[in-house]
């Protein structure tokens, strides 16, 4: 037993054009069933896509409409004829929990995991009218449900399924109301909003529609006993009565389902719908969840009735209109509407208004209605007759929302509730025009702003009312409509919109300036808040609409009415620095200076400036400078020495060459110029310590490379006296007679003793002239008194002898002064003469000794016997040119030999040995170049 496959648990609706107003909003449809069913249905229930059929046969029909092929066939315990028929069944939002009733009173409780129902023995003879499920929505257990029974009693019930025989599933059961005068048609129970120990009882009677609102007591846990006693006892409801019919009327209580997803669920309108059928017709309304102190009423004050006569007669076959109507026999909410079984059709009523909206007849003669239907969480809705099922599809039953919202003046939610942008834009257009006849002009600003309203007529719309401020922003809302390629108009937007924020704050300024003249004790808050508030939402503008606007119109706007601050509020926007810069120099307002220079990447703003900054905030511009290692250093020198020039600093403070020294020292500058400029500061500074030149100079000095000009920095030495560091320079450059010139000619003795020292031992001649100009120089300042003083002090170097200053001392001096230096030099050389004789002796004896050696090498020879053998290759040494050492007797082949010797020889002499092998092989001048090859060997070996 399945449903048709191809329709699942519906015929096809063929809703291709889903969304067109020409589709009806609703559609009946029969639902197929591919089993055949041999009993009527008596009951039914749906809930969360879960069908339950009850058949006359006591059998019940549980079936998941999405999976259609899994189906519960579920008997109930006892035939028919013994509990009687199903009357009445109740399922729970969740499908979790079904209860249902007969027609004897017998009532049984089935859980979705479960196919054996169970009696319920405490409920036993209740007749079960309406239940009211938790509003936790409880999936192992109902939790507290209140029943309402036809004897008008309300019961509080809390089921727990058990898989125990003996154990009842009812742990308790309670009355906790009784209605006198009928039976309970209705229930329902929901939670207030933030009040979480707070719940809303609603409940039906034919006549009556009671409403309740207090808190719950719970006394210890859960299903230990009733939580809604309390409510009961402490409040009194608020009742809704009509009066009553001679006769028994249908009634029932409706709810409207959860709203579905992507729907509007904010404000008033995503509070539940209730409807109340009566005998005389459906009262509807909100069920508020406000924190008035009497709820009650303000559920019964907004409520609407549909009288039953409103609803058009059914006509009979001969086309005539019936003269006595049934009651609505049924009825049920969806999110719009409230949908009504009368007699044989399905009447639909637009709940905002009261319109009938569709009406149909749906059931064939003769055949009876079972239930009206709806599945609170999938918003389905159904009918059920003795034999067939269908379903009620809506078909964007929200479309004519925006309309009606849109007649009653509630024009945001009529904007919520439009879809297409032609909805939107009536909507746009209508709340603009009322919004304009009640001078809510800032109001209509808004809103025309988002209107396809002709631009024309709604600008002349404020113009013509004197609305500045209204058209200023609704200019501003229509030109973020204009798409990016719309460049003229929103040019010419942005362009007007910038000339009314300068005539608003003119006249706010003008408005202060007023008071002010008039009255001391006038206050002006209002006016100068109002003023800061233009001036903000005058940069918020610029700054996001600043592509939109002509930098030189802007300008020029701004500058004919005199607003500087606007003009440096929008120069800033658009990252104009240059202006914003020039405008605090002038003003002479350097911290603000610098916090724009802090922002700028753009070198020529930096060397524009550079001289004034450098010449009142040097320190922040420095610091600013050496934050940007892409600066060209040498572009800020004139900066840099017009600052030197004028300030008498010391050099540690001076900031000119703190950043010339970051350059060299961190980014490794080379640049010639910046070397230079920091050598000139040094020279040219008042200080007459040269401590920071020589440091600068002895660092260059480590370098391989001079990166500063040597005749440049040598001049501006001279120039300002800086001795040391010219000496300093002629010394780096190896021009040591000229250093010490140079220190003699200032007198310095001590720098050029100094310098003097500095060439190398092996120039042994260079140090001893430098050391005979600086011992001329001390002889000629001592005179003749104080010669034993001078000869002293050149006892310093080692290289100068008595005799080489006897030249310098004058003509007529008293040989006393020195003569034991004379005395000590002659000794001396006494010493050094002997010295000689023993050299001399010694080179005479070895020159003997080798004048008998060649004496002796003629008559020195050697015996080869016949038998001797060559020590390398164990050959007979005669059989081919040999070589014999008279002093050890060995004797070896040529060839063995010179592949001995080539083994032993460096790189040159293998060469030429392997070269005059060859030649000697290809015939040449073989004595000679034997001889050389002979004499090669015999010298190696």
């Amino acid at each position: 037993m399945v449903l048709e496959p191809s329709n699942g648990p519906l015929v096809s609706s063929d809703l291709q054009t889903f969304g067109d107003e020409s589709l009806p909003l609703f559609k009946v449809e029969q639902v197929q069933l591919q089993f055949s069913i041999s009993s009527d249905f008596v009951a039914a229930q749906v809930a969360n896509n879960v069908l339950v059929l009850a058949l006359a046969t006591g059998r019940l029909l549980r079936i998941d409409l999405d999976n259609p092929g899994d189906i519960d066939d579920i008997d109930l315990p006892k035939k028919p004829s013994e509990v009687g028929l199903i009357r009445r069944m109740f399922l729970d939002p969740t499908a979790s929990h079904l209860i249902l009733t007969t027609t004897l009173a017998e009532n049984y409780y089935l859980h979705s995991q479960s196919r054996q129902p169970k009696a319920l023995s405490r409920l036993k003879g209740v007749g079960i009218e309406a239940i009211a499920w938790n509003p936790s929505l409880p999936t192992a257990s109902t939790r507290e449900i209140l029943v309402g029974a036809s004897d008008g009693n309300v019961y509080e019930v809390y089921i727990e399924p058990s898989n125990e025989f003996y154990r009842r599933d009812e742990k308790y059961l309670k009355a906790v109301y009784k209605i006198p005068d009928g039976p309970v048609t209705g229930l329902w129970v929901d939670l207030i909003p933030a009040r979480a120990d707070t719940r809303r009882v609603v409940i039906s009677t034919p006549s009556r529609l009671f409403h309740s609102v207090g808190r719950v007591g719970r006394q210890g846990q859960e299903g230990s006993g009733s939580i809604f006693s309390r409510l009961f006892e402490s409040e009194s409801p608020v009742v809704h009565e009509v009066s009553r019919t001679a006769r028994p009327e249908p009634s029932t209580l409706a709810v409207s389902p959860d709203p579905p997803d992507g729907t509007v669920s904010d404000g008033p309108e995503a509070e539940r719908a209730f409807a109340w059928l009566f005998g005389q017709g459906v009262l509807y309304g909100k069920l508020r969840t406000n924190a008035a102190a009497n709820l009650g009423n303000d559920v019964f004050n907004g409520s609407k009735t549909f009288p039953r006569s409103q609803v058009p007669a059914t006509e009979d076959a001969s086309g005539q209109r019936r003269s006595t109507q049934d009651p609505i026999v049924g009825m049920l909410l969806t999110q719009w509407h409230v949908l009504c079984l009368v007699e044989d059709r399905i009447v639909a009523i637009q709940r905002l208004n009261g319109r009938i909206v569709y009406d149909q007849v749906v059931l064939r003669p003769g055949e009876s209605a079972v239930c009206l239907l709806a599945d609170q969480k999938k918003n389905t809705f159904w009918l059920f007759t003795t034999h067939n099922i269908f379903e009620i599809v809506a078909t964007d039953e929200d479309r004519e929302v925006w309309k009606i919202m849109l007649q009653a003046q509630r024009f945001e939610l009529a904007s919520q509730y439009a879809k297409t942008s032609e909805q939107k834009d009536a909507v746009a257009t209508a709340s603009g025009d009322y919004l304009i006849k009640n001078q809510q002009y800032l109001e209509a600003a808004n809103v025309y702003g988002k209107s396809n309203r002709s631009f024309e007529q709604v600008a002349l719309i404020f113009v013509d009312h004197g609305e500045q401020d209204a058209l200023r922003k609704y200019l501003s809302t229509k030109i973020a409509t204009y798409e990016r390629s719309s460049t003229m108009q929103r040019t010419m937007i942005a362009s007007w919109i910038i000339e009314l924020f300068m005539s608003k704050l003119n006249s706010l300024d003008d408005t202060i300036a007023t008071r002010a003249q008039l009255t001391e004790n006038t206050s002006t808050t209002d006016t100068q808040h109002e003023l800061s508030v233009v001036r903000e939402e005058f940069q918020a503008f610029v700054s996001k609409y600043k592509n939109d606007l002509d930098r030189k119109t802007t300008y020029d706007m701004i500058s004919s009415h005199g607003r500087e601050q606007e003009l440096l509020s929008y120069a800033t926007a658009v990252d104009d620095y240059s202006y914003v810069l020039s405008y605090w120099v002038q003003r002479e307002r350097w911290q603000e200076s610098l916090d724009v220079l802090k922002r700028q990447t753009d070198p020529d703003i930096f060397y524009k400036y550079s001289s004034v900054l450098m010449e009142h905030t040097a320190i922040g511009f420095v610091d600013i400078l050496m934050r940007h290692p892409d600066l060209d250093a040498r572009k800020l020198i004139p900066a840099l020495l017009n600052y030197s020039e004028s300030n008498t600093l010391p050099l540690s403070q001076n900031q000119a060459a703190r950043y010339l020294n970051f350059c060299i020292n961190q980014l490794h500058s080379t640049d010639s110029a910046v070397h230079n400029t920091l050598i000139s500061i040094y020279a040219a500074h008042s200080s007459p310590s040269e401590s920071a030149l020589m440091s600068y100079l002895s660092a260059q000095s480590l370098n391989s490379h001079r990166a500063y000009d040597t005749d440049f920095a040598f001049r501006l030495c001279i120039q300002h006296s800086r001795v040391q560091s010219a000496v300093h320079i002629y010394c780096s450059m190896g021009e040591y007679s000229s250093a010490v010139d140079l220190a003699l000619k200032h007198g310095d003795i001590n720098l050029a003793s100094v310098v003097a020292d500095r060439p190398s031992d092996n120039d042994s001649a260079l140090k001893k002239k430098l050391w005979l100009a600086i011992a001329k120089k001390v002889i000629s300042q001592q005179g003749t008194g104080s010669i034993k003083t001078a000869i002293n002090f050149l006892k310093r170097s080692e290289l100068l002898k008595i005799e080489d200053l006897i030249p310098f001392f004058p003509d007529f001096v008293v040989i006393d002064d020195f003569k034991e230096e004379i005395c000590a030099a002659l000794e001396s050389y006494s010493k050094s003469i002997a010295a000689l004789d023993l050299e001399m002796d010694a080179s005479a004896t070895t020159a003997e000794s080798i004048k008998n050696d060649i004496k002796a090498l003629s008559s020195r020879y050697a015996i080869v016997e016949p038998g001797e053998r060559c020590r390398v290759c164990q050959l007979p040494l005669l059989s081919r040119q040999f070589f014999v050492f008279p002093s050890c007797q060995h004797g070896f082949h040529s060839d063995c030999l010179g592949r001995k010797v080539l083994e032993g020889s460096g790189l040159t002499k293998r060469a030429r040995i392997r070269e005059l092998q060859a030649s000697i092989a290809r015939g040449g001048r073989r004595e000679r170049e034997a001889r050389e090859l002979d004499a090669l060997v015999a010298q190696q070996w």
